[in-house]
C-alpha cells in the first residue's frame, strides 16, 4: 500500500499563523481588560510561550510528521466533527475574554493564590500530555476521519496505553486550566461546556473507530477506558 503524507503549509500559512495567533492572544486577553500593564495577563502569555514552544521543539524532535497532520483539516474529516470542533473552538476562544473580564476589570470572581497555581499545573501537565500523545501517535490530527491513505492504524503506546483517547484528557485539562490560571471562576461556565461537547466528540469517534478501524475493538477490551481510567 503506498502511504501519502498531508502536504506541509504553505510558507505564506505559516507566517500568517506565527503572526496572527500571538496577536489574537493579546487581543482576547488584554481588550475585556481595558489596558496593556494587567500583570497577570503577561504572566499567562509567558507561560504558554514557554510550555507550548517546548512541546514543539520536542515534536519536531521526535514526530515531525505530526506538523502536516495538524495544520488544517484534511478531506475526510467526518462532517459532525467540523460542526462539533466548531463549538468547542468556539467556547475555548470565549474562555479567556470571560476571564481576563472578569480578573481584570470588573473582579468578579475572588480566588486564592493556590487554585491559580493549581491552574498553572493543569495548564502544563495538559499541554505536556498532549504533546507525549502526538509524540508517539503520526495520526493524531485536528479531525475525526478514517487516514486510510496513511496506512492508519492502532497506537496503544506512551499515554495510549492508559486511555484511549489522551489528546481529548489534554484538551480538557487546558480547559480548566485557562479558567483557574486566569483566575476566573466565570471561565469555568464555557469551559465546561467545551468539555461537554468533547466528551460526545470521543464517544462518536470511538464508536466510528470500533466500526472501521482493523484492530481497534482488540485495543478497547485491553484499554477499557476512554477519558478516565476507572470511570469511563
Amino acid at each position: 500500500m503506498t502511504v501519502t503524507e498531508p502536504p506541509p503549509m504553505s510558507r505564506t500559512a505559516a507566517i500568517s499563523y506565527a503572526i496572527g495567533l500571538p496577536l489574537i492572544l493579546l487581543a482576547l486577553i488584554f481588550l475585556p481588560v481595558g489596558r496593556l500593564d494587567w500583570l497577570p495577563g503577561w504572566i499567562f502569555i509567558a507561560f504558554l510561550f514557554v510550555v507550548y514552544g517546548t512541546a514543539i521543539l520536542v515534536l519536531k524532535r521526535v514526530n515531525p510528521a505530526i506538523f502536516r497532520a495538524r495544520n488544517r483539516f484534511q478531506a475526510g474529516t467526518k462532517r459532525w466533527d467540523l460542526i462539533l470542533v466548531s463549538f468547542v473552538c468556539l467556547c475555548m476562544i470565549a474562555e479567556i475574554p470571560v476571564a481576563t473580564f472578569d480578573a481584570g476589570r470588573t473582579a468578579w470572581s475572588v480566588m486564592p493564590t493556590s487554585v491559580v497555581i493549581l491552574g498553572y499545573v493543569l495548564l502544563g501537565a495538559g499541554i505536556a500530555f498532549g504533546a507525549w500523545a502526538q509524540a508517539v501517535n503520526r495520526f493524531f490530527e485536528p479531525g475525526v476521519r478514517m487516514q486510510r491513505e496513511r496506512g492508519q492504524h492502532v497506537i496503544s503506546t506512551g499515554p495510549y496505553a492508559f486511555v484511549r483517547h489522551p489528546g481529548y484528557v489534554s484538551a480538557i485539562m487546558v480547559f480548566a486550566g485557562l479558567a483557574l490560571a486566569l483566575a476566573s471562576w466565570w471561565a469555568l461556565i464555557p469551559a465546561a461546556w467545551a468539555t461537554a461537547l468533547l466528551i460526545l466528540r470521543t464517544s462518536w469517534e470511538d464508536a466510528l473507530l470500533h466500526a472501521e478501524l482493523e484492530g481497534y475493538a482488540d485495543y478497547a477490551r485491553r484499554v477499557r477506558f476512554r477519558l478516565v481510567p476507572g470511570l469511563w
